[in-house]
């Protein structure tokens, strides 16, 4: 499986950006899709995950209510709908594929795209 993530880029406050992960591979439906993001100096943080079980989804508090993660299964696609963008939300976000359980919250993500940088402007 490969992943290629795109979309990022600079916004104001308050405006809404979609990043997309492009899947390939013939393993890339069967896994649970997420997006982390990343601040210099800061460990990566997952924000959104969506189960390949039956697309459940789940999110970091701090985006609840803003973000929405969801597959395209045409294009083989996972999408990060971003609204209200705040300057905390500045980051390279990255999308992973791997395992996750919302029971314990515990993942394992071993399949990496390469980040794309968003930078919201006050």
């Amino acid at each position: 499986v490969q992943l290629q993530a795109s979309g990022g880029g600079l916004v104001q406050a308050g405006d809404s950006l979609t990043l997309s992960c492009q899947v390939s591979g013939r393993t890339g439906s069967r896994a649970d899709m997420t997006w982390f993001r990343q601040v210099p100096g800061k460990e990566r943080r997952m924000v959104a995950v969506i189960l390949q079980s039956d697309s459940s989804t789940y999110y970091e508090d701090s985006v609840k209510g803003r973000f929405t993660i969801y597959r395209d299964s045409i294009k083989n696609t996972v999408k990060l709908q971003m609204n209200s963008l705040k300057p905390g939300d500045t980051a390279v976000y990255y999308c992973a594929s791997g395992t996750f359980d919302p029971i314990s919250r515990y993942y394992d993500m071993y399949v990496w795209g390469q980040g794309t940088l968003v930078t919201v402007s006050s």
